[in-house]
């Protein structure tokens, strides 16, 4: 299965990066690489996460948490695409 990633949760993680790296800058690409590392185990198991229950279609959208980021993501046929990478503490996106 092909992951791909919208031009929103390109700049989600860009913008998470660089807030981390103005508090801790070695902690910021340990933690990009980290959720990078999640997100790709999406493509072995894409129903990892929970349904978003108000998604047109709750069991396309899903939320996969990983410590306290949340990846919003949609399952296809083919391709999941990752459409938004938020902290916790921002609420939903």
């Amino acid at each position: 299965m092909k992951l791909v990633y919208t031009d929103h949760a390109i700049a989600d993680l860009q913008r998470l990066k660089e807030f981390i790296a103005i508090h801790n800058p070695s902690a910021a690409a340990r933690i990009a690489a980290e959720l990078i590392g999640k997100v790709s185990l999406l493509t072995e198991s894409p129903h990892i996460g929970s349904p978003v229950k108000m998604a047109p279609v709750p069991d396309s959208v899903r939320d996969m948490v990983f410590s306290k980021y949340v990846v919003r993501y949609s399952v296809h046929t083919n391709v999941i695409v990752v459409l938004r990478v938020w902290h916790e503490l921002e609420g939903e996106r």
